[in-house]
């Protein structure tokens, strides 16, 4: 058994509705150990074995309990811990609302316009996007949508004071 992070795409965002009370309880009947939730943007942190098709099984268990169909991303602690480590971009602990990260759900492919959003910085690392927004997230025009279809996966995102508090959450 081995802790894991999920990650719900679009949960509790733009009408969609999702308890995570409810969300809870439907990885506990799955056989996931010791489920919490943090914040109610779709954040779990669980016990499981780890054993491939996971986040899937996940999706597929919150679809049929509450009728929410959702991308779910999976992260351990230590991968949490080095993508914080790796982040390109100073101080990010200082103004941790303007930085975040794009968790993506396969490696990255194609590429993206460094000048779309002009004072905004992105950095692509393997299955992560860094972003330094300079104005906030509200205002910029990297939106998580054109950060999917440009590289062609699917992502959600976490600003960095979440990442850290998910990060001492799983701390083992």
């Amino acid at each position: 058994m081995s802790t894991q992070v999920a990650l719900l795409r679009g949960v509790n965002v733009g009408g969609v509705k999702l308890p995570m009370a409810g969300v809870r309880v439907s990885l506990s009947e799955l056989g996931l150990e010791d489920v919490s939730t943090y914040v109610q943007s779709g954040n779990v942190v669980f016990r499981a074995p780890a054993v491939k098709g996971l986040a899937e099984r996940i999706a597929k268990r919150i679809e049929a309990d509450h009728g929410v169909r959702c991308t779910v991303i999976l992260r351990t602690p230590q991968e949490l811990r080095a993508i914080a480590k790796a982040n390109p971009f100073p101080d990010p602990d200082r103004e941790p609302t303007r930085h975040h990260v794009v968790f993506l759900d396969a490696k990255a492919k194609g590429e993206l316009d460094p000048e779309r959003s002009p004072g905004d910085e992105f950095a692509v690392k393997g299955r992560e996007i860094y972003i330094r927004y300079a104005s906030g997230a509200g205002r910029s025009k990297l939106s998580l949508q054109w950060f999917e279809k440009g590289l062609g996966v699917k992502g959600t995102a976490r600003n960095w004071r979440t990442l850290l508090k998910l990060i001492e959450l799983t701390n083992e």
